[in-house]
């Protein structure tokens, strides 16, 4: 089949060869993909990988699968067939796909190396997302969104309503790892928020705050073309490289009270963020980390946190629930369709997936948030084409 294939280090390539994958399992769905996004571990993978793809000769661990392999893992598509075990989705259905790989599902790949293994105590206890051995589609598991078809079971499909339109439902996933962070923080209703950094899961969080019913949000991000973007969302937005002294005395003025922040989620994983995130943050107020950091240690004052009881936590990836949730969110109205689509900054065909994808990416960061990549035409691309 057509695809955008991982072939190994610094190697995507575009090819009408790909192996087709089949239902072997009872529960198994297989999807004829709408659109694909475009996510920053795609082209982490690209120029520093492999990092969750195996290594060229090696297979993942949860699945016992090499390369090549499809990549994409924010993806909405048509589902095409069934398995006889499948219960709630049916072909014809529009759905979306929560792409993670864990132990709980060694049983799709009875013959990989830890198909046998007993579940680690995260996926024992429900916390699949913390999985010992945690993958994604698209990044190693096995092939994902890139192509004109993929696999998974039912338990990682979610129906949409026919009125949400696919290329906003491929931002389900993306949107799905804020949702996560703001839902275990326990945000409720008319508390405030500062969101640190304005790129695609900053802008996203934005969106899951809202849905949540912050009453205040505040974006601090340097650069002015990702605060526009984060303006056109509805919330207020500073410049940290203005106030390099005493953005943090400003930013908590700028909260209800002026005394800080209620929750500070920080999008960009940097020490400044850090900081600012946990002093910008009122008392018994909650860092919550959702960047992902690059290896290197920084200082950390723990009373910055004991003296005014603070909390600091990460959160990681999602689960089944805030992908339900997130396309509730978007039927109901709590997070605006035409706010999300501000998010799409561009529609391209997978054949092109490379050239006007990631190369232009990696060369224009800043002006670009989420580009996506139809294999099947399901809807219409940019004029350029």
């Amino acid at each position: 089949m057509r695809a955008l294939a991982y072939f190994g280090k610094q190697d995507i390539r575009y090819t009408k060869d790909l192996e087709e994958p089949v239902i072997e399992t009872d529960d198994g769905i297989e999807i004829e993909v709408s659109w694909c996004g475009i996510c920053g571990s795609d082209l982490h993978e690209y120029l520093d990988g492999p990092i969750f793809f195996p290594e060229d000769g090696k297979v993942h661990d949860v699945s016992g699968l090499g390369l090549p392999q499809a990549m994409g893992h924010e993806m909405s598509g048509i589902v095409s067939k069934v398995g006889p075990k499948v219960t709630n989705i049916k072909a014809g259905d529009h759905v979306v796909v929560e792409a993670t790989g864990t132990c709980l599902d060694h049983y799709t790949w009875p013959n990989a190396a830890h198909a046998k293994d007993a579940e680690c105590a995260a996926c024992q206890r429900g916390f699949y997302n913390c999985c010992a051995h945690l993958g994604f589609m698209g990044l190693g598991v096995h092939s994902g969104g890139f192509a004109e078809k993929v696999v998974v079971s039912e338990k990682h499909v979610v129906k949409i309503p026919n009125t949400l339109p696919l290329d906003v439902a491929a931002l389900v996933e993306p949107i799905s790892v804020s949702w996560h962070a703001v839902r275990i923080s326990k945000l409720q209703k008319g508390q405030s928020a500062l969101v640190l950094g304005a790129g695609p899961i900053g802008l996203a969080t934005i969106l899951a705050l809202q849905g949540h019913g912050a009453s205040k949000i505040v974006v601090s991000e340097p650069a002015e073309i990702r605060r526009n973007q984060a303006a056109k969302l509805g919330v207020e937005t500073f410049d940290p490289s203005e106030h390099k002294e005493d953005a943090v005395n400003i930013l908590k003025k700028l909260a209800p009270g002026g005394e800080g922040f209620d929750f500070a989620y920080d999008c960009s994983g940097v020490k400044p963020t850090f900081d600012t995130g946990v002093h910008a943050t009122t008392f018994r107020g909650m860092y919550v980390n959702i960047a992902i950091w690059g290896h290197k240690p920084i200082d950390f004052k723990p009373m910055d946190v004991t003296l005014q009881e603070k909390f600091v936590t990460g959160s990681m990836c999602y689960t089944i629930k805030d992908f339900e949730d997130v396309v509730q969110a978007l039927g109901n109205g709590s997070i605006a369709i035409d706010k999300a689509r501000h998010l799409i900054t561009g529609r391209q065909k997978i054949e092109d997936g490379f050239t006007k994808g990631f190369d232009e990416l990696m060369n224009h960061k800043e002006k670009n948030i989420k580009i996506l990549l139809t294999p099947n035409n399901h809807g219409e691309l940019d004029a350029t084409n």
